[in-house]
């Protein structure tokens, strides 16, 4: 049963996931990803996340896809209980999902019922498609990137930080631009798309 929860901001959403989670998540696993992150300016975000797991009692198991072996990255999400993907450029992290095969066995894990906890990039990296972002994200970011198809893991798309600074006239744009052509869930940074098998809902303020 696919179960995800797809945020703008992680730590602002943080104290949903223990009753998302529907168990103790106290000394679980956690596969942390940054990748999308490592070539921003501002990331902040990755450390809040972390922080914020830490808290709650995870186990955190960071995976950098840009280092990592393929080995690494197959053992860590298949032992880890749950899979976050932070904030970032969500081309460079499809581009590093496709390129270490990372993208075909989170989606394995995500199909066989693991957690997935996506923040801004790793929310949108799970829709059909991420050309939408283009308003959102620089595109030149991943010249290696010949596709703009992503996981589609689900059949919406989530647009993040909608009315929140710096990205408030962006997310508009993306909505001006695309709300008569595809399916877009506006989210703030106080709410999160909780998606549990066909059951999709925006909880937060």
């Amino acid at each position: 049963m696919r179960k995800l929860f797809l945020s703008s901001s992680f730590k602002d959403v943080a104290s949903l996931l223990i009753d998302f989670a529907k168990e103790d998540i106290k000394g679980k696993t956690i596969t942390f990803i940054p990748t999308a992150s490592i070539n921003e300016k501002v990331k902040f975000y990755v450390g809040s996340a972390r922080k914020a797991f830490e808290k709650m009692g995870l186990v955190v198991d960071e995976l950098e896809l840009t280092k990592a072996t393929i080995k690494d990255i197959l053992n860590k999400l298949k032992k880890n209980d749950y899979i976050y993907v932070s904030g970032g450029n969500t081309f460079f992290l499809l581009e590093e999902l496709k390129r270490t095969g990372a993208d075909k066995i989170i989606i394995d894990e995500i199909n066989s019922g693991k957690l997935y906890i996506g923040e801004s990039a790793g929310a949108m990296i799970v829709s059909p498609n991420i050309e939408y972002v283009k308003d959102m994200d620089d595109c030149k970011m991943a010249s290696g990137l010949n596709t703009f198809e992503a996981l589609n893991i689900i059949d919406f798309y989530p647009v993040p930080h909608h009315t929140n600074f710096p990205f408030a006239k962006a997310v508009e744009k993306i909505i001006a631009k695309y709300e008569s052509k595809i399916n877009l869930y506006p989210i703030n940074n106080s709410q999160v798309i909780l998606v549990e098998k066909d059951n999709i809902r925006v909880v937060g303020k």
